[in-house]
């Protein structure tokens, strides 16, 4: 971009800059911190010029929206074609209460829906169940039988919308009720539209959601993707997901390099399964955190992009433009709500949806200023909904591509967060000597991903307790009184009644029969290493629980427990 001569001009006049302007007033003021850094502790400049950015490449390193290595963007119009897809979590109690959610959101804007699942649900266990006491219906919406999907998407043609689900563990069952669902509508599967988050790398790594043990748990996730290319064409199978692994205490860095080598492993995966990595690299699709350094976290976003194009043409030869393009959505970030002085975090979330957008998102959840407290309310949610609208309708943010590209101190972290990220994905694809899932697995065994995680945490928590890093409202400009705004209430014991009557009366309506012969087929399945997906479908349209299904694959595969302690 510049020439030597040039870049030697620049050095000259920033030396008599220092010199000239910038030592007098240092001498004389001073600077608020001796250190700047982002909230991963990745240390800022005070000033960026063409030197930092020298070995630049355009045509290789940025190129144009919508050409590889797509980071400017995966798209050529972005948001001036369309705006992301708004899509706001919600899920609490029984299907009918999210369902009536469901129609509000829809009501009031949004463009997307995104289901939140109770604990039991998320854990592959009925509402009946033991373990489930005290959680039904309480932080998501209590799916047990094809009849609770039924009543959740009530008046939904499923034809209409993209959905999304939250769901790892378990995921298979409930991609299984939405396809036996659309049967039920008529809807052809072709035309389903949504993505299954599905990703258990992630939920050994970071989230601590499992049943059973890392490599068959892996097979469920394959089954999945290799049915979905068949069968569904246009839902993503998997989001491969990164916010946990941030919400867990990593750094940018980390979240990035984690998300995407457990991307790279699941296309390890189904490759090893026969499947052509452009029959389904296309509808892999990413879900990242946004957390609270803004320039740090834009910088995440197209180093993602450059990262995973580069990678999925140069190691596993993606043929197609589409298998080549990182898609993905956003979720503001969790761990940054203070349950102190609650309405700052409609600044906070305000702040990090903005770097979502000058990042390029494709899709954006924003949460609401209540939710370090309890489920969102209604008034909450309606608030983090305005904010993705006014963003995208009032801010002129959505006007101009990659607004931020071409900013020397942009770029400059955008390289440095590639650099880093890839030192990390090396190292795990060295674990497995070669293979990327093979470094996964072994990282899980051993416990690299809790102490890298862990260590990130710890870190991050000393500097808040030191005040270097400075929270509003929880170490700094704090107040005595309490600020706390009127919380929704899920009435947990009604939840739980109605929610096992219905189940109870399923179970009697049901043909028992024709439950225990599916049953019996998906275990024949299991034990024979065949897809597994056509037979939880037949399941679940036979009104099995999830928990019945869940458990054919406990008793085939044993339950898991994590063997590494602390560090």
């Amino acid at each position: 971009m510049y020439d030597e001569e040039e870049l030697s001009e620049i050095r000259e006049a920033e030396s008599r800059w220092e010199s000239e302007t910038l030592d007098p007033v240092l001498d004389r003021f001073g600077e608020r911190k001796d250190r700047f850094a982002s909230v991963s502790n990745l240390e800022v400049d005070r000033l960026y010029t063409p030197d930092d950015v020298a070995d630049l490449d355009y045509d290789a390193d940025l190129g144009f929206p919508g050409e590889e290595p797509y980071t400017r963007g995966p798209y050529p119009t972005m948001y001036r074609g369309r705006t992301w897809t708004m899509r706001q979590f919600a899920g609490f109690g029984t299907a009918e209460e999210t369902n009536e959610r469901f129609h509000y959101l829809i009501d009031q804007g949004q463009t997307g829906l995104s289901t939140a699942f109770d604990m039991p649900s998320l854990m592959g266990l009925d509402s009946d169940h033991r373990m489930s006491q005290g959680e039904v219906g309480k932080e998501g919406v209590a799916v047990d039988t094809l009849r609770d999907m039924e009543i959740l998407f009530d008046g939904i043609d499923l034809d209409e919308v993209s959905t999304s689900f939250t769901i790892n563990p378990s995921a298979p069952v409930i991609y299984a009720m939405y396809v036996a669902l659309a049967d039920k509508q008529g809807v052809p599967r072709e035309e389903i539209r949504g993505t299954l988050q599905n990703d258990m790398f992630k939920e050994f790594i970071a989230q601590k959601e499992w049943t059973i043990p890392p490599e068959p748990s892996l097979d469920l996730v394959t089954d999945v993707v290799e049915f979905s290319a068949q069968e569904t064409p246009q839902f993503h199978p998997i989001s491969v997901s990164g916010y946990h692994i941030r919400e867990a205490g990593s750094t940018a860095v980390q979240e990035l390099a984690f998300t995407l080598a457990d991307g790279f492993g699941y296309v390890e995966d189904a490759m090893d399964r026969g499947l052509d990595v452009d029959d389904f690299a296309p509808r892999l699709s990413f879900f990242f955190n946004c957390h609270n350094s803004f320039f740090e976290e834009v910088a995440k976003f197209r180093a993602a992009r450059r990262i995973y194009a580069r990678v999925m043409d140069e190691w596993y030869d993606a043929e197609q433009a589409e298998s080549k393009r990182l898609k993905f959505h956003t979720q503001t970030a969790g761990q940054s709500l203070t349950a102190q002085q609650p309405l700052n975090n409609v600044v906070r979330v305000t702040i990090q949806a903005l770097a979502g957008v000058m990042g390029g998102t494709q899709s954006l959840h924003t949460n609401s200023f209540d939710e370090a407290l309890a489920l969102p309310s209604e008034d909450a949610v309606r608030v983090s909904l305005r904010t993705q609208q006014i963003i995208a309708e009032e801010s002129g943010a959505a006007d101009i591509v990659d607004p931020l590209g071409g900013s020397f101190a942009v770029e400059s972290l955008t390289n440095e967060v590639e650099e880093k990220a890839m030192a990390y994905i090396e190292e795990i694809k060295d674990l497995g000597d070669g293979s990327v899932r093979d470094g996964i697995l072994q990282g899980i065994d051993d416990g690299f991903f809790l102490r890298e995680i862990q260590e990130a945490s710890y870190e991050y928590q000393e500097r808040v307790e030191r005040e270097e890093e400075v929270v509003v409202g929880v170490n700094e400009y704090t107040l005595e009184e309490d600020t706390s705004p009127d919380l929704l209430h899920v009435d947990e014991e009604a939840t739980k009644e109605r929610q096992l009557q219905r189940l109870e009366a399923v179970k009697d309506e049901r043909d028992d029969e024709a439950v225990a012969d599916s049953l019996d087929a998906l275990r024949e399945a299991t034990e024979a290493g065949e897809n597994t997906m056509p037979y939880i479908v037949d399941a679940v349209k036979a009104y099995a629980t999830m928990g019945e299904i869940m458990d054919v694959f406990e008793a085939v595969h044993g339950a898991y427990t994590e063997q590494i302690g602390l560090a």
